[in-house]
């Protein structure tokens, strides 16, 4: 009869011996699934897999608020940069970087 450890350490072995054997699986289906998809023309997009990118994504928003003294600029998007916050928290409006 075995002992605890010696079971354990068969345990073990089996692990590490099905945890290899799902690998060469898994690359031997995803080898057959990419050969049939070239075979075949699919592609992720047929298959349901296609991303849907933002619609606001690369579109570009004017600028709303300038620094005269450097030209930096802010769309009024996203966090507050540092020149404008150093500005406002210096007693300045917002406001008064607006772009005409």
């Amino acid at each position: 009869m075995s002992s605890y450890k010696e079971l354990l350490s068969q345990i073990e072995l089996l692990r590490q011996q099905a945890e290899s054997q799902r690998k060469a699986e898994i690359a031997n289906v995803v080898a057959d699934i990419r050969a049939k998809m070239q075979q075949y023309g699919i592609n992720l997009s047929d298959l349901g897999f296609a991303r849907r990118g933002s619609r606001s994504k690369g579109t570009r928003v004017a600028a709303k608020y300038r620094n005269p003294s450097t030209g930096d600029t802010w769309t009024g998007r996203g966090k507050m940069p540092r020149w404008l916050q150093s500005e406002v928290s210096a007693g300045k409006r917002r406001e008064d970087f607006l772009i005409g």
